[in-house]
């Protein structure tokens, strides 16, 4: 007789194999030795200083096998969106020299403790209204509420993280793509749960790259100076530090 209750084992069972192997090739990763430009609108400048310094997190804050198949699924939605715009007639450049294992389009500044990494430079395409090239393309996916809120609010006022590193890429972008700081950017977000796209363009904002690159030196000033910037909050309960995995670290060292 067959047994049909052997199939949930079966799925456990495969998944933790599977969520094993990503934890370990995620261990196996070095960290970043920099401060990325996409991490810069982030809500603390605290929370900036631990990523940089590479401060261990919290006991339990590592990312288990389900966030890293949720980013997996990301960056391969991403290639997939590449690809539709691609074929939409887009002239559309992911990497120096279009080839697989060309470098990735990026910038590098403050002796490259400051860098980021852009997902595509639009070169050309069809005629619409308020594009222009060359320009610099983000793109990001998200789930269906997340999705809803950018689409009906723009992402400056959704995901203002997401509109902080735009800024920053199309200020620092613009000596090796000129033009990319004249141009609106593209912005693509994904709905992971319903495939839908919105698409925005976003005008390039002089005084929000400033700000944040601004906060990034003063960032890099305070860890050498052995100096902890001041939190986001004022108590533990703040929505970013439920999030946080320095939340215990952080709270245990002075205001």
């Amino acid at each position: 007789m067959l047994d049909f209750n052997s199939r949930g084992q079966t799925a456990l069972q495969v998944n933790a194999a599977i969520d094993a192997a990503l934890v370990v090739r995620q261990a196996a990763t070095p960290p970043r030795s920099y401060l990325g430009g996409s991490r810069l609108g982030h809500a603390c400048e605290r929370a900036l200083q631990f990523e940089f310094l590479q401060a261990p997190k919290d006991e339990g804050a590592e990312f288990d096998g389900r966030i890293l198949r949720i980013f997996g699924i990301g960056h391969a939605l991403e290639d997939v969106a590449v690809a539709w715009l691609r074929g939409a007639g887009f002239a559309l450049y992911t990497r120096k020299g279009d080839r697989p294992d060309g470098e990735q389009f990026g910038f590098a500044v403050a002796g490259g403790r400051i860098r980021g990494h852009v997902d595509g430079i639009l070169a050309g395409g069809p005629e619409i209204p308020g594009l222009a090239f060359p320009t610099l393309w983000e793109c990001k996916t998200m789930n269906a509420k997340a999705w809803r809120e950018t689409a009906n609010k723009g992402v400056a006022v959704a995901k203002p993280i997401y509109a902080a590193q735009i800024a920053v890429y199309q200020a620092y972008m613009d000596a090796a793509v000129p033009g990319v700081g004249d141009h609106p950017a593209l912005f693509t977000a994904i709905n992971k749960d319903t495939a839908e796209l919105h698409h925005e363009l976003v005008p390039f904002d002089a005084e929000l790259a400033q700000r944040m690159s601004d906060r990034a030196v003063r960032g890099l000033r305070a860890c050498d100076a052995g100096d902890l910037l001041p939190r986001a909050a004022t108590s533990p309960d703040f929505h970013e530090c439920r999030f946080c995995p320095w939340a215990k670290r952080c709270w245990s060292l002075p205001a």
